[in-house]
C-alpha cells in the first residue's frame, strides 16, 4: 500500500508456532460482504478478534467484501519449482482485472507454512483474463497459507486481504518457534528492534539496520518504503495491520539505519515479524518472535536460509516482476 498506507499484518490459519524466515511482506484491510460463488463459502464473522479487544485480523477467509481467492493450484510438490496459480474473483464469478496499485504493485502474494519456517513475499503476473501466475519452489512439504494482499479499482473499494489453504507433498517435520531475542542476522547485516507490540494499542516498531558493525545510512526504497513488514500470529497465521512511518523523498524521512513501524496486535499470543529492506541493490530479509504485551527488545533472530537475494530467489519472488 502507499508508504504512508498501511502493510498489513497477517491473519490466517497457522497451526503452531513461527519459524525461520524468508521473504517479506504485505498488508491488508477490512471489508465485509459475500461473494456469490458455490464452491466458496464466507465466515460469518468478517474478522477474527480476541474478546473484542484487539485489532481486526485479515487473512483468514477466502470470501469477503464481496471477492473470492480463487487458488487453481491448491497442491505442488517440494523441492520442485511449480507454477502457482490464482485469480480474484468477484460476485458474480468473474475474474477482476482491474486493481489499484499499493506499494508499487497491483497485488502481494504471501506464502507461509503453517509452522511459519518457510516465508514467501511474492510479485505474480497478472494475465489479461484476471490469472495471476508466479513461480515457486518451497523446500519443505506441509500446509501452507497464500494470501492475496490488493485493493480492487474504485471509488471508496476496501483494502483486503483473502487467504487458502496450499498442500506441499512430501515428508514433513514441523519446526519450532524460535525464542525471542533482540537482534537478527542476514549477510553481514544485523538489525536490532526496539519497541512493544500489545492488543488493540498502536504501538512503534523500530528496527536498526547495521553492516559489519557500522550502521546503514544509505537504505534504498522497495515497494514504496525503506522497509517491508508482515507480521503473522503464531496459532492461526492472523496477518497484522502494519504501517511505515514516513516515506522515501517525504523530507523528513531518513533511509537509515532506522526504519520504524506501527502496528496493533489483534490479541495476546505471540507474532513472526519479517522485515524486508533494500541495501547495495538486494533485498534481504530478517525475522523475530514478538510475544505481544511486552517490549520487543526480546525478539528472535533468524537468518532466511540463503539469505533474501533479488538475484538468487530465497524468501522473495517476483514471478516476472522488477523492483
Amino acid at each position: 500500500m502507499n508508504p504512508a498506507a498501511k502493510i498489513t499484518a497477517f491473519t490466517a490459519a497457522l497451526a503452531a508456532s513461527f519459524g525461520a524466515a524468508y521473504g517479506i511482506g504485505a498488508a491488508v484491510g477490512p471489508g465485509t460482504g459475500t461473494a456469490e460463488r458455490p464452491d466458496h463459502t464466507e465466515s460469518s464473522a468478517p474478522h477474527a478478534e480476541d474478546g473484542g479487544t484487539g485489532s481486526p485480523a485479515g487473512g483468514l477467509q477466502i470470501s469477503e467484501g464481496g471477492y473470492t481467492l480463487d487458488l487453481k493450484t491448491p497442491r505442488v510438490e517440494a523441492e520442485e519449482r511449480s507454477e502457482l496459480r490464482f485469480a480474484v474473483l468477484d460476485r458474480a464469478g468473474r475474474p477482476v482485472t482491474d486493481f489499484q496499485r499499493e506499494h508499487d504493485k497491483e497485488l502481494h502474494l504471501i506464502l507461509a507454512s503453517r509452522d511459519l519456517a518457510t516465508y514467501r513475499h511474492l510479485h505474480p503476473t497478472r494475465a489479461a483474463d484476471g490469472t495471476w501466475s508466479t513461480p515457486v519452489e518451497l523446500p519443505t512439504a506441509g500446509d501452507y497459507r497464500v494470501f492475496a494482499d490488493f485493493t480492487p479499482a474504485g471509488k471508496n473499494t476496501p483494502d483486503l486481504t483473502l487467504g487458502a489453504d496450499l498442500a506441499v507433498s512430501g515428508p514433513y517435520k514441523p519446526a519450532e518457534l524460535p525464542k525471542p531475542a533482540r537482534t537478527a542476522e542476514a549477510d553481514g547485516y544485523t538489525v536490532s528492534l526496539n519497541g512493544t507490540l500489545r492488543p488493540g494499542v498502536p504501538e512503534r516498531l523500530t528496527f536498526t539496520v547495521r553492516k559489519d558493525g557500522r550502521p546503514v545510512t544509505g537504505l534504498q526504497p522497495y515497494l514504496g518504503a525503506y522497509g517491508h513488514l508482515v507480521a503473522l500470529r503464531a496459532g492461526d497465521l492472523a496477518y497484522l495491520h502494519v504501517h511505515p512511518d514516513g516515506a522515501p523523498g517525504d523530507g523528513s524521512t531518513e533511509p537509515g539505519p532506522k526504519v520504524s513501524f506501527t502496528a496493533t496486535a489483534p490479541s495476546s499470543a505471540s507474532y513472526r515479524l519479517f522485515l524486508d529492506f533494500k541495501h547495495d541493490g538486494v533485498v534481504r530479509t530478517v525475522a523475530f518472535t514478538v510475544p505481544s504485551g511486552t517490549a520487543t527488545d526480546t525478539a528472535a533472530p533468524t537468518t532466511p536460509p540463503g539469505g533474501h537475494e533479488e538475484s538468487t530467489p530465497a524468501g522473495h519472488e517476483d514471478g516476472g516482476h522488477g523492483h
